[in-house]
């Protein structure tokens, strides 16, 4: 999560001339409020309220605090005096940086009838300030709610609702009002906030719910790639397809497309894959990827088991490469696809997409293919790298039944959106 939302002192004091109206329309000339409302303070009222009234103007604060409280001891008040008092308390208490006080002032001006709704949204939100300054965060969400139930809440007033739920540890709370409120923009067209976003992700973490992560960091990838995102997402999802090869390999190589492979170990798993997948020219590309990064070099012992893993998979690729032509005419002849795909899986390794999109195509067309999603997300990631972005995200879209599978065509098409 990013560092909570600062509330400056003069960010408070502008709120507190919008919010302090009174003030505004002052005292006339003969001494009666101006006809700009229509009540009135008491007559007994006129005279404290006037000096106050100059006390402000001249910056003597804690002066008219004071002269406030002895107008609010006067007997016999209306409920418009208190409206008007706490008017004059809010800029008193805010100039005086006593913002919890100031936050009484403004909710009680907001809750007494008096406060015209054409000025209630600046009110909500210097009311909403003043208790995030202070930390009151359960008067942040209750006020900060009102305001969005009224429609007088603007983004920074969401924001500090949501920033409430989660400073004060609600995490769940956090979490229903985040997602929401990016649901809201996504149906909206418009691009989530990435605080947003990663509050989201972060109460998702407090909660410990790996599965909430993965779907927030999804929508961060979406609207804000980077390689720590990516890195989030894609690791957590090889977490997952452990113990299953061909998932595993096929997260790899997403990993592997945005550039966040990071240690000996990756590279090195990922090569190994490649290899027992029948891909012998994704293995050596992997690999010399590595080596020419720097990967290995702080490791001796991996550096020399991953050199020669390279020289193995050189010398695999070189003879598939010479066994392709017979193997591809094989495979045409063959009744299913299985061959066809094993092929294209081949091709796809050496980087003819052209010729991969065509062997997977045929193979499932002819069907009998083992895995037809495996299958159908290699045919989309060589439409992709081959440069037909809009078919590779119709095949993306046709990947069904294996979440992961799934889940790693969806960020395929996330990807190819951003390519």
């Amino acid at each position: 999560m990013q560092a909570p939302m600062k509330v400056t002192v003069n960010t408070l004091r502008s709120l507190a001339v919008g919010a302090a109206c009174v003030i505004a329309f002052g005292l006339s000339a003969g001494g009666a409020f101006a006809a700009e409302k229509s009540q009135q303070p008491s007559a007994k009222l006129q005279k404290p309220l006037h000096e106050v009234q100059d006390l402000l103007k001249a910056k003597k604060y804690t002066e008219a605090i004071a002269k406030l409280k002895d107008a609010e001891a006067i007997g016999g008040k209306s409920a418009y005096d208190q409206h008007v008092i706490n008017e004059f308390l809010v800029s008193a208490y805010i100039n005086t940086q006593n913002y919890g006080e100031a936050a009484k002032a403004l909710e009680a001006e907001l809750n007494d009838g008096f406060t015209p709704e054409s000025e209630k949204a600046q009110m909500y939100r210097a009311a909403v300030e003043t208790n995030y300054q202070v930390k009151n965060y359960d008067k942040v969400i209750e006020l900060g709610n009102q305001a969005i139930k009224a429609g007088s809440a603007d983004d920074r007033m969401r924001t500090m609702v949501g920033q409430a739920y989660y400073l004060k540890g609600d995490y769940k709370g956090a979490l229903k009002f985040w997602e929401n409120y990016v649901d809201q923009q996504v149906k909206a067209g418009q691009t989530p906030k990435k605080e947003a976003i990663q509050i989201y992700q972060s109460s998702c973490q407090k909660m410990n719910d790996n599965a909430c992560v993965l779907r927030a960091t999804e929508r961060l990838v979406a609207y804000y790639p980077d390689p720590d995102s990516w890195s989030v997402l894609l690791y957590g999802l090889r977490q997952q397809a452990s113990g299953n090869d061909p998932n595993l390999l096929q997260t790899y190589r997403l990993m592997n497309e945005v550039n966040i492979l990071k240690n000996p170990g990756d590279y090195n798993e990922m090569a190994q894959l490649a290899l027992e997948s029948g891909s012998p020219g994704e293995a050596q590309s992997v690999l010399q990827k590595g080596f020419d990064k720097g990967v290995f070099d702080g490791d001796k012992l991996a550096k020399d088991r991953n050199t020669r893993l390279l020289e193995n998979a050189k010398k695999a690729a070189a003879s598939d490469q010479a066994a392709l032509p017979k193997l591809t005419s094989e495979a045409d002849s063959a009744s299913n696809g299985a061959k066809n795909v094993g092929v294209g899986i081949a091709y796809l390794g050496y980087g003819q997409y052209d010729k991969a999109i065509d062997e997977l195509s045929k193979g499932l067309q002819k069907g009998g293919v083992k895995d037809e999603n495996q299958a159908r997300l290699l045919l989309g990631i060589a439409q992709l790298k081959g440069g037909h972005k809009d078919d590779a995200v119709k095949t993306f879209k046709s990947v069904k039944g294996d979440e992961t599978l799934e889940r790693l065509a969806n960020l395929w098409q996330l990807h190819a959106k951003q390519a």
